[in-house]
């Protein structure tokens, strides 16, 4: 169905692509793999018709394929589902369906769509009322209606999503194949591209780098095929040396989502937070952080304490504390401004680490920092001066993190640092907070991933329906007790 041959990019002085293959077969669900940074977006955007190639050829359906625009790649049969979401939240659910294609798309038809996955929403609703799981679902139904899509590319369509809201995700994308599409998928999740997916590519570099059958290779096989080196270990060994408290949390009770939490963390610790989806994590680190407001409770930092803190986070960063949000696109980068203002905005005005005086900063400077965590973190990226959107992933959250190293603090609060990066992103983000850990900090990491919880923590508390329960040693605890918990039946 799909034939990509010797696909090459170049962005100025910089290749992103230098001679990628990428075969599809008809019905088939595919798997592109790679590291941030591989190439796969690239890729896919030449696909798509949004990036013309500098060299290579495309073929569907067995017909030369050179796309001069999206509105060219969606008529010949090619559909993008993008890892944030495209959906209008102010309109409804069947206007979203059929936005630009409403003379020719009817409620009918809209209805089939959503029959073919087993979407059964109210038409009517605001797209913004829905679950983010029937929100994904809703892009999925988008691809079944006006033109008949032939290829069919889900960027990280699970990105967002607890393992049940998944499944129902992974339903529609067995059910288009069903139909007749051909899938390219792409995750960095190893046990979700097998659950779906038969055969697979890896890019690495802006290389095509070996496609084979799924069923014919380890998932440890795959890590080193993607990373290119070998993997000795994914986490990083820890020597726990907590020290003293530096944050006590006494029944904090938020005005929405959690009822309340209490816990102390020590330096030197890793302290995981586990939990469903919906169970109030996110609610909680960020009024911790004094992003939303609470109802009751106590914070305490150090010798400074907060009853009913205000949402203050100026305060918190003040007394050190640096939260890493899970919406890095929205709220933890400033995403068209250039890496070196984001990785110094934190710092600014807090000598002598700004770099100047009086409130004026020398531009050599910011950059002369920034390039020094371009080392440390192994961020990929053209220089200090580069838009953060121009970014895989996992270089924007290593800038991110850079961001509360340049500041310096001694409270790290990160929710889901390792959502939606690879493979070697995320093993160079668990020897990072090791080393920090070792080097005195205190980390509180949220996490949907039990494993990485387990494999990461000193200790591990489970939120379930707004409640936080006493941590546990991590040496104590498995994925099926924390599942248990997390579910309310331990």
């Amino acid at each position: 169905m799909l034939e990509m041959r010797n696909i090459e990019k170049r962005f100025g002085g910089t290749a992103a692509l230098a001679g990628v293959d990428l075969c599809v077969a008809a019905g088939e669900i595919h798997a592109l793999l790679g590291e941030n940074g591989a190439g796969k977006s690239t890729l896919m955007r030449i696909l798509a018709g949004a990036v013309a190639p500098d060299a290579g050829s495309i073929a569907l359906d067995g017909r030369p394929f050179a796309p001069r625009s999206p509105i060219d790649a969606r008529r010949a049969g090619v559909a993008m589902i993008y890892q944030e979401l495209t959906l209008a939240p102010h309109l409804s659910v069947a206007a979203n369906i059929r936005l630009g294609r409403e003379r020719t798309v009817s409620y009918a038809d809209v209805r089939n769509a959503m029959d073919a996955i087993g979407l059964a929403v109210d038409l009517d609703a605001e797209a913004r009322t829905l679950p983010p799981a029937e929100r994904q679902l809703v892009e999925i139904a988008r691809v079944l209606v006006g033109a008949a899509s032939k290829i069919v590319v889900l960027d990280e369509p699970t990105s967002s999503l607890g393992p049940r809201e998944a499944e129902r995700v992974f339903t529609a994308i067995r059910r288009l194949r069903e139909l007749g599409r051909s899938i390219v998928f792409i995750s960095h999740h190893l046990d979700e591209v097998r659950a779906v997916c038969e055969r697979y590519t890896i890019l690495r570099d802006g290389r095509s780098v070996e496609t084979g059958s799924l069923a014919d290779v380890t998932d440890d096989q795959l890590v080193e095929r993607m990373a290119g080196r070998p993997v000795d270990q994914v986490f990083p060994p820890r020597r726990t040396s907590a020290g003293d408290v530096v944050l006590e949390v006494r029944e904090l009770a938020g005005v929405d989502g959690f009822d309340g939490a209490s816990l102390s963390l020590r330096r030197g610790e890793i302290l995981g937070i586990a939990g469903l989806v919906g169970a109030g994590r996110t609610e909680f680190v960020r009024a911790l952080y004094g992003l939303d407001p609470v109802r009751s409770g106590s914070v305490t930092i150090g010798a400074w304490t907060r009853e009913r803190p205000a949402p203050r986070p100026y305060e918190r960063l003040a007394r050190g504390m640096g939260m890493l949000s899970e919406d890095r696109k929205s709220e933890g980068l400033a995403l068209r401004l250039s890496l070196a203002t984001n990785t110094m905005l934190p710092s600014l005005g807090n000598e002598p680490r700004s770099g100047g005086r009086f409130g004026i900063v020398r531009q050599s400077s910011l950059g002369e920092r920034t390039r020094q965590w371009f080392d440390r973190l192994a961020i990929k990226a053209r220089d200090p001066w580069q838009l953060a959107n121009e970014l895989s992933g996992g270089n924007q959250q290593k800038i991110a993190l850079a961001r509360l190293l340049e500041r310096n603090v001694d409270i790290f609060v990160l929710d889901e640092p390792t959502r939606g990066i690879d493979v070697g992103s995320k093993m160079q983000i668990y020897r990072l907070l090791a080393e920090l850990a070792a080097e005195g900090k205190a980390i509180l990491v949220v996490s949907s991933v039990t494993s990485e919880l387990l494999g990461l923590c000193d200790r591990i508390a489970v939120m379930t329906r707004g409640r936080l329960g006493p941590p546990r040693p991590a040496g104590e605890c498995t994925e099926e007790t924390i599942l248990r918990a997390a579910s309310g039946i331990a």
